[in-house]
C-alpha cells in the first residue's frame, strides 16, 4: 500500500488553496459548463474547436481541484520555529559566494502564498541549514559536486506580508 504524503503549508497557503479550491469548484466550473453547452449548441463535435478548447479545460480545472482537495486533505500547518533557528517555515537570508538572498524554506507548495524563493528541506542547501541558526556559516556539495559555504544572515518565521513586491 502506497505511503501517503504529508503537505507542510503554512496557514496562509492553506487558506490560499480552500479559496483556490472555491473559486474552481464554483465560478470557474460554471463558466466551463456553460461554454461546452453553447458549443454543442452549433451542432458537429467532432470538428468543434470551441467544444473541444472547453473539454481541454475541463479537464485541466477537474485536475487541479483534486489536486487540491488531496493537499488540503492531506496537509499539515506548519509552525515555524523560533527567530533565529532554521526549519519548516523560516524566512532566511543567506551570503553564498558573496551573494545575499532571502528564501523561504518548505516545500514547494508554499509558493501557493509567497512570491519568496523557496528552498526545499531536502535540497543540498536547504538540508544544510536546517537546523541551524544566525550567524552559523554551514557547508554543502552542490550538485556538480564543489563544495560551497553558506553564511545564515538571519531567520525568522515567515508572516504573510513578509515577501518583497
Amino acid at each position: 500500500m502506497a505511503e501517503e504524503k504529508v503537505y507542510l503549508l503554512t496557514q496562509d497557503a492553506y487558506d490560499t488553496m480552500k479559496k483556490e479550491l472555491a473559486h474552481r469548484t464554483g465560478p470557474v466550473r460554471a463558466d466551463i459548463v456553460q461554454k461546452i453547452a453553447k458549443a454543442r449548441a452549433e451542432g458537429d463535435l467532432s470538428e468543434n474547436g470551441g467544444y473541444q478548447a472547453a473539454k481541454d479545460a475541463q479537464s485541466k480545472n477537474e485536475g487541479r481541484i483534486n489536486e487540491l482537495t488531496v493537499k488540503l486533505r492531506d496537509s499539515k500547518i506548519i509552525t515555524p520555529p523560533p527567530a533565529g533557528e532554521i526549519g519548516n517555515g523560516t524566512l532566511v537570508t543567506l551570503e553564498v559566494g558573496g551573494v545575499k538572498g532571502t528564501y523561504l524554506v518548505g516545500s514547494h507548495d508554499l509558493s501557493i502564498a509567497t512570491d519568496e524563493v523557496i528552498v526545499s528541506p531536502q535540497s543540498p542547501l536547504g538540508a544544510a541549514i536546517f537546523g541551524h541558526k544566525t550567524g552559523e556559516s554551514v557547508k554543502y556539495q552542490a550538485p556538480n559536486g564543489s563544495t560551497i559555504t553558506a553564511k545564515i544572515l538571519s531567520a525568522k518565521p515567515y508572516q504573510d506580508g513578509d515577501e518583497k513586491k
